[in-house]
């Protein structure tokens, strides 16, 4: 009986000590992939199935790696086998490494098809959405594209990839495109993908206002931007009055008490009225960017956070002014992360 138990026994433990040992080996593949090793990184991958055959962790990170070094057809590949191998566990991130592997081969139908089946089966999975969402810009479907990263916002309202691309993808619709890209700031303002951000928002609320000489501005506003502000539109997405609002701001930097104002001074009467545009147009208007995107922003005006968010929205030009502000009022500025991050989404 004895001998028996001992039979039993050892497989279960070898099985369990090559688990734990190809588990070793796939989290110093990650660090070497990480380290732009990626040759490396694929030979621990490969050291760790050949101790444990098919491990789920070691297929995923040798796709991700594989797609990495544009081995898209190999990536494929080993996505079909995990996906074949492990019907019953999470392997929403195969769906991911496996879709971008087709998008980046050439294979953008086949890409949307895959992420199709990824988000049928993990539907509140935003990266799915998103990813989607790159296949059909790069595929020239911006519209349809739009309609996915409002999902994925939707699902993760953090997610700076989403946010970057609704200011983008707007930017021929002004207020859309700052308020994206002011919400986009207020998750990020380190990278070079903030000061991008930051400087749409600086030129988008200079659109159409210009000094011609000491005494003389000239404002010009899209017909259009008029037409609209003077009908109840029915429409989805209307920001033509808080655009119209906004440039008339926009024209007091150059007012005599606002000439010796710094920049992010003059930005946060800027914001100051395009929030309050936003309050006052709330109960009239429609669509997703109002329904979604505005009332954060109302909320802020409400709770006497504009001020500190401004500055942190600034922070990627590095202005001494604005970093005088971080040091002098970390208070406030802790205030408004921690408002946002209780902030609770329509």
């Amino acid at each position: 009986m004895k001998k028996l138990l001992l039979l039993i026994f050892f497989p279960i433990f070898a099985f369990s000590q090559n688990k734990e040992e190809a588990e070793i080996k796939v989290n110093e593949g990650i660090i070497l992939h990480d380290e732009g090793n990626y040759n490396a990184a694929l030979a621990k991958y490969d050291e760790a199935l050949n101790l444990d055959k098919n491990n789920l962790l070691a297929i995923s990170e040798k796709a991700m790696t594989l797609e990495a070094v544009k081995r898209y057809d190999e990536a494929i590949e080993m996505c079909k086998l995990a996906i074949k191998t492990y019907p019953n566990e999470d392997v929403k991130t195969i769906y991911i490494t496996y879709g971008n592997s087709l998008d980046h081969a050439k294979k953008p139908k086949e890409a949307i098809k895959i992420y199709d089946e990824g988000i049928k089966k993990y539907p509140d999975y935003y990266q799915l959405y998103f990813n989607k969402g790159i296949t059909l810009v790069n595929d020239n479907q911006i519209e349809k594209s739009l309609e996915l990263f409002q999902k994925s916002i939707t699902l993760s309202p953090n997610h700076p990839g989403s946010l970057n691309a609704l200011a983008a993808l707007n930017r021929d619709k002004r207020i859309i495109s700052i308020l994206a890209s002011l919400r986009y700031l207020s998750v990020d303002n380190k990278t070079s993908r903030a000061q991008g951000n930051l400087d749409s928002v600086i030129d988008l609320m200079q659109q159409g206002v210009t000094q011609t000489d000491d005494k003389n501005i000239t404002l010009s506003i899209d017909p259009k931007v008029v037409e609209q502000a003077g009908q109840d539109k029915k429409g989805k997405n209307n920001f033509s009055t808080v655009d119209m609002i906004l440039s008339m701001t926009a024209a007091l930097d150059f007012d005599e008490k606002n000439v010796n104002k710094t920049q992010c001074e003059k930005a946060i009467d800027k914001f100051v009225s395009i929030f309050a545009g936003l309050k006052e147009g709330q109960t009239k208007q429609k669509g997703f960017y109002w329904e979604f995107l505005a009332p954060y922003f109302i909320e802020m005006k409400e709770k006497n956070l504009v001020e500190p968010f401004a500055y942190i929205a600034f922070l990627p030009n590095q202005a001494e002014d604005v970093k005088k502000y971080h040091q002098d009022h970390a208070d406030k500025i802790q205030s408004f992360y921690e408002w946002s991050k209780n902030y609770v989404w329509k």
